[in-house]
């Protein structure tokens, strides 16, 4: 098993994949609970969903699963929204704040995890936005993810659909984050917001630097817009994913189309 999957592409997107593995070690499963081998918090189908959307795009994947340890998280352990509850490097508990291990991992196991699986990941990722900003003059980190739309522990009420985070605005040229934001709008029958519960995690803070040519957004989609229900066994809805991909494909499509006028920009 290798950490990362990546589809080099000659256009100035790149899809990160982060939460769509499913691998878990066997020595690491058998010390999951009933609960944690469920699986659950995988951004199921992502991949599927975003496959052959953008012709030429970039794609890093993560093969391995999130509670192996979570690619979307500072590598330090800092927390990405300090005072509210949500899950770490290596999380302890699923979204619903239950416990997922029999035996959970001590800081020497977490380290080991890092180097095997967090940091290739990342330097695959780093070495491709830098490859694409070489060829372009820019490189925009197009981040994608999808959660349930009902998870009490983590937010109250219903998620919107189309969920963009920036960080407030930081991690790309204002002009992405209002294309993005006016096609979400735009699309009928879906509900979206920006820099909502989620503002963009670890990788689209961490990689996007408007100064350097580095653009990153994030995007968390609501699972119900493309699964036929939102719990085991997750299943695809080719209806309701195809109405969806026509609204991505023309996201996508869009900052592609943009990039070459924001070289320079920050």
């Amino acid at each position: 098993m290798t950490p990362v999957e990546v589809h080099q592409g000659d256009s100035p997107i790149v899809l990160g994949l982060p939460h769509t593995g499913t691998y878990v070690p066997d020595d690491i499963k058998a010390r999951l609970n009933a609960r944690g081998q469920g699986l659950d918090d995988t951004d199921w189908h992502i991949h599927t969903l975003y496959d052959g959307l953008l012709p030429g795009a970039t794609t890093v994947r993560a093969t391995f699963h999130r509670y192996v340890i979570d690619a979307n998280r500072d590598p330090s352990g800092v927390s990405l929204y300090p005072g509210q509850n949500t899950t770490g490097l290596v999380p302890l508990t699923d979204f619903d704040g239950q416990d997922i291990w029999d035996t959970p991992p001590t800081e020497d196991e977490v380290e080991a995890r890092r180097q095997a699986y967090h940091a290739p990941y990342h330097a695959a990722l780093e070495a491709e936005l830098n490859r694409v900003r070489d060829l372009h003059g820019i490189a925009i980190l197009y981040d994608c993810h999808s959660i349930r739309s009902r998870i009490p522990f983590l937010f109250d009420g219903t998620l919107p659909d189309f969920n963009i985070g920036t960080n407030l605005g930081t991690t790309c040229a204002p002009q992405i984050e209002a294309a993005v934001q006016n096609l979400c709008q735009m699309a009928e029958a879906y509900s979206s917001i920006t820099n909502g519960r989620f503002k963009g995690g670890w990788t689209t803070r961490h990689y996007g630097r408007p100064s350097e040519g580095l653009h990153a957004i994030q995007m968390e989609l609501a699972q119900s817009t493309y699964l036929t229900d939102e719990a085991t066994p997750w299943t695809y809805d080719d209806a309701k994913a195809a109405r969806l991909r026509r609204h991505l494909k023309t996201i996508l499509t869009t900052l592609a189309d943009m990039a070459p006028d924001l070289k320079g920009t920050s």
